[in-house]
């Protein structure tokens, strides 16, 4: 039945797909803006990540044909495993923290000390510690669910892709 779906509708996928990773984009800026969550660098990248995959899968499903979908859909799945290496090396360091941990300064330590052409930049790197766990939803952080949506995007996308190569 799903594999059915796959086939009969795939822009429909890649719509559902986009969509979903802007509700996960949307529940991080929750989290930055309402619970007080500052992201760490790990987390900007992984943000970035989400919007580049939204961003190629909304692409892929407006045109119709196999020509247009399929390169899109092949750069989200790369996206995908991208992000979740990234996600999955932040779980790696929320569970073997090293001695000294540096993932970014503190945003008004920045505009202090750094002129403004510089602290922007840094502004964007995060001020979050990588390693710690801020949240967490049944016993995973963060970081752990966003490697979990991360490989269940690409796995549903590269199943899509192999279903329609397998078309024809």
């Amino acid at each position: 039945m799903i594999a059915s779906w796959f086939d009969r509708a795939p822009r429909r996928v890649l719509a559902l797909t986009s969509a979903l990773c802007v509700a996960l984009l949307a529940f991080g800026l929750y989290l930055q803006h309402v619970v007080g969550l500052e992201p760490c660098p790990m987390c900007i990248v992984q943000r970035y990540a989400f919007i580049l995959i939204a961003v190629c899968t909304g692409l892929a499903s407006v045109g119709g044909k196999k020509t247009w979908w399929m390169p899109w859909t092949a750069l989200a799945v790369a996206l995908s495993g991208f992000g979740a290496f990234t996600a999955a090396r932040q779980s790696w360091l929320q569970w073997f923290p090293p001695e000294v941990s540096m993932c970014g300064r503190d945003f008004y330590g920045m505009i202090e000390n750094y002129p403004l052409r510089r602290a922007v930049p840094m502004i964007f790197r995060g001020s979050g510690d990588c390693t710690a766990v801020d949240w967490t939803f049944l016993g995973g952080s963060i970081a752990n669910w966003s490697f979990l949506c991360f490989m269940a995007t690409g796995l549903a996308l590269s199943w899509l892709l192999w279903r329609g190569l397998r078309r024809g």
